[in-house]
């Protein structure tokens, strides 16, 4: 499934070019008309990117960017903001806001393609990177195995259970249930925060597992992760 990205501006000709730019290229796009629309939108969809004006009716750039930062699950969320406020002082509190890019208006189409598959590709590189954090949150399951006394080891050394997809080809890596649920939802272009809802995971917890797929299958991305699932009958 592509990539969504949600698109916000209270100029119509703006929005609409856009748009239409970006699903040409082969994205998603959700578009909003300001900052208020545009919030509860972020809540909707749960885009991958977001490309917003700063001079918007009921709610402007900055505020809209300042809410979804406030929420942990969309604190790495790239941002680019597209404006006409070019002074330094406009562009350091678009910094502080939390955006990742700032393009000035007018501006060129395919320079915002090329911002915004390099953010996309950086905040993959981040995802797959490997991650020293915690141990997996244990699943209610496991949690009551612990509180009965079983060692912890038995909370995260998960065995693969037996579902309904064809077996595993021979040369096929060991997956713990866990990472086999990510990785069904993966392969439904789920992006790692819904997949995190999906399974009530934290965001971290999820990019612990994609990190280790990717580590297990020896993949550079997802589109390479997905294929050799499909090869090696690791998804139903």
């Amino acid at each position: 499934m592509p990539l969504t990205i949600l698109v916000a501006d209270d100029d119509f000709a703006t929005r609409l070019s856009i748009t239409d730019y970006l699903e040409i290229t082969g994205y998603s796009v959700i578009p909003a008309e300001n900052g208020k629309e545009a919030l509860g939108l972020v809540e909707e969809f749960q885009p991958h990117l977001i490309v917003t004006d700063i001079t918007m009716p009921e709610m402007d750039g900055y505020e809209f960017v300042r809410r979804v930062r406030t929420r942990p699950a969309f604190r790495l969320l790239p941002v680019i903001f597209l404006t006409e406020r070019t002074s330094t002082e406009e562009r350091i509190r678009g910094y502080q806001m939390g955006c990742d890019n700032y393009l000035a208006k007018p501006f060129e189409l395919p320079e915002l393609g090329a911002v915004i598959r390099s953010l996309l590709d950086r905040y993959a590189l981040i995802a797959q990177a490997p991650s020293h954090s915690p141990k997996p949150e244990p699943t209610p399951t496991e949690a009551r195995s612990r509180a009965n006394g079983q060692p912890e080891a038995d909370f995260f050394t998960q065995k693969p259970e037996t579902d309904d997809r064809a077996s595993p080809s021979q040369n096929a890596p060991s997956l713990t249930q866990r990472e086999r649920e990510v990785l069904d939802l993966l392969t439904e272009g789920l992006s790692n925060i819904q997949i995190g809802d999906r399974l009530h995971l934290s965001p971290r917890t999820v990019e612990k597992h994609v990190s280790s797929l990717f580590r297990k299958t020896e993949s550079n991305n997802r589109a390479e992760l997905v294929r050799f699932a499909m090869e090696h009958h690791l998804v139903r």
